[in-house]
């Protein structure tokens, strides 16, 4: 069985078309790029380096990504997310990039320990078994390799916050972009790090100002947080 949800894949391919529109129900991802790969970039310096972005979508951070010199494979199951992630590189003459239509745990299968740098952001909330998913990025890391993960927490503020205020009263997502039940409280994804035996560096919370319209990174995980983790150079 493949660990996906069809009727995720499903949302995702609806508003395929919309994905690289920075005013369209895809702003948030744009707006926290930035903030996102400057940190991946500090923490891990992917120029030259081989990167896979795990459940990758319309390609916003894989394509950044590349843009800063690193080799990037951006990989999801949703088809037309991906087609519409292949173009605009194509578009746009961007190299060292490329996109499969394949999952995660059939990659990590297929090229064991190959990756510099795993990426898989806004995506754990998204599938059945978030652990398969973490499993998977592990194996598919070098060792001394970086892996990073972003989520959503679940608690009352997250629910107010993400679900209530996001999608509903300020409209920055569409209603139904998640599911309260299948957020992840960072002890949660903190245990399958563990457990995935990868070593947690930082924890960093994402925040949004609905007066300045902007997100800046911080120290509270309460709602949206980023998790930057390493796997051992010796077992």
């Amino acid at each position: 069985m493949i660990n996906a949800d069809p009727q995720e894949l499903a949302k995702f391919s609806d508003l395929a078309h919309k994905w690289w529109d920075p005013e369209s129900e895809f702003r948030p991802l744009h707006q926290i790029n930035p903030l996102r790969l400057d940190w991946i970039d500090q923490l891990a310096s992917i120029k030259g380096k081989n990167v896979v972005d795990v459940g990758c979508g319309g390609g916003i951070l894989a394509e950044s990504m590349a843009r800063r010199g690193a080799n990037v494979l951006g990989i999801d199951l949703a088809d037309k997310p991906l087609k519409v992630a292949q173009l605009h590189a194509m578009e746009a003459g961007v190299a060292n990039l490329d996109y499969r239509s394949i999952a995660a745990e059939a990659l990590a299968n297929e090229q064991p320990g190959q990756f510099d740098v795993v990426t898989c952001m806004e995506m754990l909330e998204h599938v059945p078994d978030p652990s398969s998913v973490i499993q998977a990025c592990a194996d598919m890391v070098k060792p001394g390799g970086w892996v990073f993960f972003s989520t959503l927490n679940r608690n009352p503020k997250s629910y107010l916050f993400a679900i209530v205020g996001a999608e509903y009263l300020l409209k920055l997502l569409p209603k139904g972009t998640h599911e309260f039940s299948r957020f992840i409280r960072p002890a949660e994804l903190a245990r399958w790090i563990r457990e995935a035996r990868l070593d947690t560096v930082q924890f960093k919370g994402l925040e949004y100002n609905p007066l300045t319209r902007l997100y800046k990174l911080s120290g509270d995980t309460s709602v949206n947080y980023l998790v930057a983790c390493r796997k051992p150079i010796t077992p």
